[in-house]
């Protein structure tokens, strides 16, 4: 049987085929070649089209009809893996009342602040392992107040994933996952927050129907189907955030695993046994997409908005496309030329909307001590990728402080991860050894929908065969001078926060 995954984001929806008795990957696209559109039609706004997404998972899933041909007719269960956090509102026809407000939008911190303090802190945490902060939740809380005359016609909210979901199976629904990330969740009783329905006055009907995230969740529709080339029937049996997918693609199931991402954002997401949370709510709490009543899974997750969004921008202010190399590679170059430590250049990579390691303070990016006759652009472009890594440990420095077990991260050979001078700095700066993987979240989500169809016996069964490409661990000298760059960062930081 063929599984197929969505990886539905808010650059690209990614689609791959893999093939459940071997595991090999058949097939996989990406649509739009481009990234898509972000619109922000004020400062710290971020909103795209739903349908946008929609389009996308029909280009890609024609690009793989292009590749298998009638052989796509074999896939036997559809997982869907989305952009975290986002909220898109439909009326009673399943009509999208507005844009979908997306991970990166930061209009509705004041209002996650005002609720944390409204709940209690402590009680806020011990319920919710968080604070209410710039979640779905408070963004639903902000259509209420300011397009009152569009929340009066909701008739479910969903995250993203939700609404593709909705698309293929024709009826809205969402996961005890999703609903943890929305900050819906209630981790003493084990169910969707009177807290924060209360505190937020948002009726419990406007939650779909909630199902497990590995679990038959509908069939694809006849004429869902019919757009999409696929036959009819077909169990949609996976659905996850974009992170606990990933953490999912890379078999990072146990407590003491831990993965790692970067690229439009960069995150860190390790597995606990233990619903523990952070006392200054820089890092979150989820339930993981293997938790069961009787084996608990949590996953902590820190992310920082401004990774490879950095890199791409610091790309389109230097990169003449004369090089005959890709610019990516011409950028390592550059920066690999440079000493570690960027000769005390400082670049905190931030800028990418309010961030949670920062307590959702939006600091704005900065580059400082710069040195005119010293500094090239080589410096600033090490600068910035030592910045990244350095602004991930802070946060796995946070996770390790709350006493989080850390054996392994594993990360996929994307993002950041492509470049050598960024593994280095991370693995070193973090002191832990880094396994990469060749995969994504779209082949996570195929795998996860045989999870969930019950087409493997086991979730070891599930990733026979994937094994890491390459693994670099820490070294001592390496430590050292990462470890006193990190130390002039961190300084560096402090005064800015």
């Amino acid at each position: 049987m063929y599984l197929l995954g969505y990886d539905v984001g808010s650059s690209s929806v990614k689609a791959a085929v893999i093939d459940g008795a071997s595991g090999k990957l058949l097939a996989s696209a990406a649509s739009p070649a481009t990234e898509m559109e972000i619109k922000a039609p004020r400062p710290g706004w971020a909103e795209q089209a739903p349908a946008l997404w929609w389009e996308h998972v029909k280009i890609s899933t024609s690009m793989l009809r292009e590749e298998l041909g009638a052989a796509l007719g074999n896939v036997g269960a559809i997982g869907i893996s989305y952009q975290m956090h986002g909220l898109v509102i439909v009326d009673k026809n399943q009509h999208v009342l507005r844009p979908a407000i997306i991970w990166c939008d930061s209009r509705a911190v004041g209002i996650g602040e005002q609720a944390f303090k409204a709940i209690g802190p402590q009680r806020s945490l011990t319920h919710l392992l968080n604070s209410p902060g710039n979640f779905t939740a408070s963004k639903l809380r902000w259509v209420q107040e300011n397009e009152p005359e569009i929340y009066s016609q909701i008739n479910c909210m969903m995250l993203p994933g939700d609404y593709i979901a909705m698309k293929m199976t024709g009826h809205p629904s969402t996961t005890e996952t999703g609903l943890s990330e929305g900050i819906f969740w209630d981790y003493k009783s084990e169910g969707l927050s009177d807290l924060v329905l209360g505190c937020y006055e948002i009726d419990r009907h406007l939650i779909p129907q909630v199902y497990p995230s590995f679990s038959i969740q509908g069939e694809l529709l006849a004429s869902t189907a019919n757009e999409l080339g696929l036959p009819a029937g077909i169990p949609i049996s996976y659905r996850a955030g974009d992170q606990p997918n990933n953490a999912l693609a890379l078999n990072v199931l146990q407590p003491g695993e831990w993965a790692a991402s970067a690229g439009t954002s960069g995150v860190v997401y390790g597995i606990s046994a233990e619903p523990i949370y952070d006392v200054e709510t820089r890092v979150n709490t989820f339930i993981h997409v293997n938790h069961t009543s009787d084996r608990r899974r949590y996953g902590v997750l820190l992310c920082v908005n401004g990774t490879g969004r950095l890199n791409s921008w610091l790309k389109n202010l230097f990169y003449d496309g004369e090089s005959s190399v890709s610019p990516y590679d011409e950028m390592n170059q550059r920066a690999q030329a440079v000493p570690i430590g960027a000769d005390d250049l400082v670049f905190l990579p931030f800028g990418n909307g309010a961030e949670r390691t920062l307590m959702n303070k939006d600091i704005g990016a900065a580059l400082l001590n710069l040195q005119l006759n010293m500094h090239t652009m080589g410096h600033i472009l090490r600068a910035a990728q030592e910045g990244i890594a350095f602004a991930m440990n802070y946060g796995v420095s946070i996770m390790r402080d709350m006493g989080m077990e850390l054996n392994t991260i594993r990360a996929t050979h994307s993002g950041m991860f492509l470049s050598p001078l960024f593994t280095e700095a991370f693995t070193n700066a973090t002191g832990v050894t880094l396994e990469i993987y060749d995969t994504d979240g779209a082949q996570g989500a195929a795998r996860g929908a045989g999870i969930g169809a019950e087409y493997f016996r086991s979730e070891e069964e599930a990733f026979g065969g994937l094994v890491p490409v390459k693994t670099i661990s820490p070294v001592r000298a390496l430590q050292e001078k990462y470890g006193a760059a990190y130390h002039k960062w961190r300084l560096a930081l402090d005064k800015q926060i």
